[in-house]
């Protein structure tokens, strides 16, 4: 007979796989996991968990595992403190080969106490480590991490700085293809350092699968490690122009007349532009490998050398796209890669790599795509730094990852099957939200030493100067929603954040980039004292700073390391949220299951319009004078609008972003959470090409606006 019932070992197995036996929602109500909920997710991970002496057995296997190993597999150590290693032996001492980042070694005789043996001082960097004693072996990666991300001497200095967010799928100019490009990027970029800004945020540039209307969120990527072809301006491609069959193409009028009709659209037509595009680059690609690479000419050896550089993680991304074409060219109906031929599923099968040297040429091709959009990020950032700009490009780690995507396909041991990712209900979305991705496994991430991880910080932050990681508590736990349970039924599991907390500090100076943490929603204490240790910058918003009693925080009690703005993309804009255009559009598409919900929407919506011009009247950003009334209005004068941004530019935080929307006091917010092919996700264009935002009146109210935000630096001086 067992020695303890079912339900305590639950809760043992639970603590040891980052199951929280409890949790508080954001309006403070607490919620204790079921067991039927800890086993769900137990079987999700692997565990049998039926009956006590199934959790009996798997709990003591699993603790054989970890004893039966010299040291552990992965150890992430601070650069600033003895760097100790977890030793299981009875042994005095230890001996160790140290394979450093460099390539050099060092073999050691190392004292083991208290199961601690230390290592010298090591430099900052991935090294692998591989420990011996007695019969006993095992490999240890050690990752030596500084304490703190990178910050800019102005900004560790109390300077502030401030920039656009934009959405560049969205940005119009005389020169792009129905798609906002890195020209159009890089002549947006000269606007805003002409009105004083630092930078310019971008949505998440990665590449997805640019079908309408299922696959255009860039919050929901194909790949975080690469990025979406429809940023290219095809016409700097510096190889086009030895292309006569390209060159011809160009000016046909069947062309002409697509990149006009995809330019006149209203919205952002993906599958048209990637297709004209992709017309475009496959010419290109045939004559660069037919010439190029044949003749080993110097652009060859260098896409030959980007190749080499990216190794399996750029193989695996090309080889998916590859076979993705080939499949669905083969079987229009074959979209996603679980319906594929069963061979084809996994990445490492014999069919698989015969499909890759069958098809060298296609799977090179997507190489080449990539390799050109690196040159033309390469290229936006250098002329932001080139025009000023401290930070230049500011960079969007998203969450999640298409679990039809080639991350699932090409990685997926390093996901849970059986669970999705998702938030509990809150008063945005009162059912939760179920964002139908699996979450990350986070013992096979250990397993790896943090690979994946590492890179997706490293190629997100790219050819930039400053990185936002989308829902940053996922560092530290994740909400889990079992196949068969809803929403409303899921849980949190934990993740090593200490780890991954200073890879991320790591990667940051690597790559000198700040870091800003999007650290909204069920925030706990310690998630917020942790990412500040650690150099994070909170993320705050106008309109998600209350107090208990939800009045609005005054802008001298926004925290300094902290990056300000008024919304994102999934919020009202300004102007909408003040006119109320998000509740009316949400009931004209049936999120209001009665006229009770809508009237609730509209009764809070001006309750929180009361309190935002309580506290911008109180702070003296709204004269005495200016009527009560405005309050209960629909418009957004620009009094109002203003008011608003000078709140947030007295703030005495150190980052400072406008949205491109509310620049141009837009109505219409870029993505409405929950609808697919309801609503035109992803797709609005700016209400001014970059041409236009050159002449416009614009210019002088934004520099204004920068100008009044780096005065007040000095009234907020660094302790």
């Amino acid at each position: 007979m067992p020695q303890s019932s079912l339900p305590d070992l639950l809760l043992k197995a639970a603590s040891a796989f980052g199951i929280v036996p409890e949790y508080w929602d954001i309006s403070g109500k607490r919620h204790e996991t079921p067991d039927e909920l800890r086993q769900a997710i137990l079987r999700s991970l692997g565990v049998s968990c039926e009956a006590a002496e199934d959790l009996e057995a798997a709990l003591s296997a699993r603790e054989r595992t970890e004893s039966s190993r010299l040291t552990g597999p992965t150890a992430v150590l601070s650069m600033n403190a003895p760097l100790t290693i977890e030793v299981r032996t009875a042994l005095p001492r230890v001996s160790a080969t140290i394979r450093l980042e460099d390539g050099s070694r060092r073999t050691l005789d190392l004292a083991v106490d208290q199961a601690l043996a230390t290592l010298p001082e090591l430099p900052p960097g991935y090294h692998e480590a591989e420990f011996v004693a007695g019969g006993a072996k095992s490999r240890t990666r050690v990752i030596v991490c500084p304490d703190r991300a990178w910050l800019p001497e102005s900004l560790e200095s109390g300077q502030r700085r401030a920039g656009l967010a934009v959405s560049l799928f969205g940005l119009r100019g005389e020169s792009t293809w129905g798609c906002g490009d890195f020209t159009a990027l890089e002549a947006l970029i000269d606007w805003v350092a002409d009105c004083g800004g630092s930078y310019v945020a971008l949505n998440p540039l990665h590449a997805i699968h640019n079908r309408q209307p299922f696959n255009t969120s860039p919050y929901l990527p194909n790949s975080t490690y690469y990025r979406n072809l429809l940023y290219l301006d095809i016409d700097r491609i510096p190889d086009l122009a030895a292309c006569p069959p390209a060159v011809s193409l160009r000016r046909s009028q069947e062309v002409l007349a697509e990149i006009a009709a995809c330019n006149a659209s209203e919205f952002v037509e993906y599958e048209r532009v990637a297709r004209v595009k992709l017309r475009f680059l496959r010419l290109v690609w045939d004559h660069f490998e037919r010439h190029e690479i044949a003749g080993r000419s110097p652009r060859a050896l260098a896409f030959l050398a980007f190749c080499e550089s990216e190794s399996s993680l750029l193989d695996r991304f090309a080889t998916y796209c590859a076979l993705d074409e080939f499949l669905h060219a083969q079987n229009p109906e074959v979209w996603v890669w679980p319906d594929w031929p069963e061979p084809y599923r996994d990445p490492e099968s014999p069919d698989v790599a015969a499909f890759r040297q069958r098809h060298d040429s296609a799977v090179r091709f997507h190489k080449y795509v990539q390799w050109l959009l690196d040159e033309q990020a390469a290229a936006a950032q250098a002329h932001a730094r080139a025009r000023g700009m401290e930070i230049g490009l500011f960079h969007d780690l998203p969450l999640a990852t298409d679990r039809c995507g080639s991350e699932l396909w090409a990685h997926r041991k390093f996901f849970v099957n059986g669970c999705r990712v998702g938030s509990p209900p809150d008063d945005f979305a009162p059912k939760g939200q179920d964002w139908s991705f699996p979450p990350p496994d986070s013992a096979a991430h250990r397993e790896d030493g943090y690979r994946l991880f590492a890179e997706s910080i490293r190629k997100s932050a790219r050819h930039g100067g400053a990185l936002r990681v989308d829902h940053v508590m996922r560092l530290f736990r994740l909400y889990w929603i079992p196949d068969g349970y809803d929403a409303t039924q899921g849980t949190y599991v934990r993740d090593r954040h200490e780890d991954l907390l200073r890879v991320l500090a790591l990667e940051s100076h690597r790559n000198r980039v700040l870091i800003v943490g999007e650290d909204l929603g069920t925030v706990e204490p310690y998630m917020r004292e942790a990412l500040d240790r650690f150099g994070i910058l909170s993320y705050r918003l106008f309109y998600f700073e209350k107090n208990r009693d939800g009045s609005m925080i005054p802008c001298a009690e926004y925290p300094e390391r902290a990056l300000v703005s008024s919304t994102t993309h999934d919020l009202p804009t300004l102007a909408g949220f003040w006119s109320g255009r998000d509740i009316e559009t949400r009931r004209e598409l049936g999120f209001f299951t009665d006229d009770e919900m809508y009237r609730q929407a509209v009764w809070f919506r001006a309750q929180d319009k009361r309190r935002m011009f309580d506290v911008l009247k109180a702070g003296g950003f709204l004269p005495a004078s200016y009527p009560e009334s405005a309050a209960a209005g629909t418009e957004l004068s620009g009094e109002l609008h203003s008011a608003v941004t000078g709140f947030l530019a007295s703030t005495p935080s150190l980052l400072m972003t406008l949205n491109q929307e509310d620049l141009t006091k837009e109505l219409d917010q870029q993505n409405m959470p929950g609808t697919t092919w309801q609503f035109p996700n992803w797709r609005r264009k700016t209400k001014f090409t970059v041409e236009e935002l050159a002449s416009s009146a614009l210019a002088k109210d934004f520099a204004s606006m920068f100008r009044y935000w780096l005065m007040k630096s000095d009234r907020f001086p660094k302790p």
